[in-house]
């Protein structure tokens, strides 16, 4: 099991990035590598695909089914979830990536936003990579393996959900600046990064009950002000301030696009706060 979990760890690798330099090269030349398909019952009504977007969809599904492969391989070799140290973490938060992004790309038509969620998702697992660690066993905090489970995956959606909002807003603010041809509308980015919110802000707030719920059973305490729990909460304030401004307020376009890069970065912050802060969460 652990050679399959490196081969299909290393494939995610290569299909991300096979997707990645598909989609530059279909952005370069589009329009010169499409297909007409033409309806036989109405002439007029044809429709055409761009074999580069066809390609890179194809990479980003087979690299969502060997990241899965490898959470597979690894749970088999430990009996719990990817939740123990940074290597399995970073596997999980690249799978949320990618499996939303194919979600998005499908809802709205576009791949242009998952583009962006491959680049940090293939960052996450080069990372994951460096990190590689040998099977162990739990650490006593860990030990409540359906709780924490849970937790772990509403992190997984809200975090791969809020990746996609970030690069939503960041094309958002290019398009709203370069008016591209290429690019997706700006009211349509706005949409995309404004409906990432709505996802992933309730899977967040699970995370943070469950996290509290866990706790109490592992430490003995709902909450006590560690930093990655702090970190977690000012990652929420953020969202809940977006909400706020946006459902409220009516604020849209470059400032709410600025709130969600920087709930992004309390996201990066949250997540890689284990080699900033020492505290409960401090495991590597």
């Amino acid at each position: 099991m652990a050679g399959l979990e490196i081969f299909s760890l290393i494939a995610s690798l290569v299909c991300i990035a096979i997707s990645i330099i598909v989609s530059i090269f279909g952005f370069a030349r589009r329009g010169r590598y499409t297909i007409t398909i033409n309806d036989k019952k109405d002439n007029n009504n044809s429709k055409s695909f761009s074999i580069p977007d066809i390609a890179g969809t194809v990479f980003s599904a087979l690299s969502l089914f060997f990241i899965t492969l490898t959470i597979i391989a690894r749970g088999v070799q430990t009996g719990h979830g990817p939740f123990s140290n940074m290597y399995e973490f970073a596997i999980a938060f690249s799978w949320g990536i990618i499996a939303m992004g194919l979600f998005f790309q499908w809802r709205y038509k576009t791949g242009a936003v998952k583009n962006v969620g491959l680049l940090v998702a293939l960052s996450l697992i080069i990372f994951a990579i460096v990190q590689h660690a040998k099977p162990e066993p739990l650490v006593p905090a860990l030990q409540q393996s359906v709780l924490l489970s849970c937790h772990v995956a509403s992190a997984i959606v809200a975090y791969g959900t809020f990746t996609i909002g970030f690069g939503a807003a960041v094309l958002f603010l290019i398009q709203n600046r370069r008016k591209s041809k290429w690019l997706p509308s700006a009211e349509l980015l706005d949409t995309m990064s404004y409906h990432s919110v709505v996802i992933g802000f309730p899977f967040l707030t699970a995370l943070i009950i469950l996290g509290a719920l866990w706790a109490d059973i592992a430490w003995g305490s709902y909450w006590s002000w560690d930093p990655k729990e702090t970190a977690s909460l000012v990652t929420w304030l953020v969202f809940a301030a977006y909400l706020h401004a946006r459902v409220i307020r009516g604020w849209k376009g470059n400032k709410t696009a600025l709130l969600i890069i920087v709930g992004f970065a309390a996201i990066l912050l949250t997540f890689f706060g284990n080699y900033i802060f020492t505290g409960l969460h401090s495991y590597r």
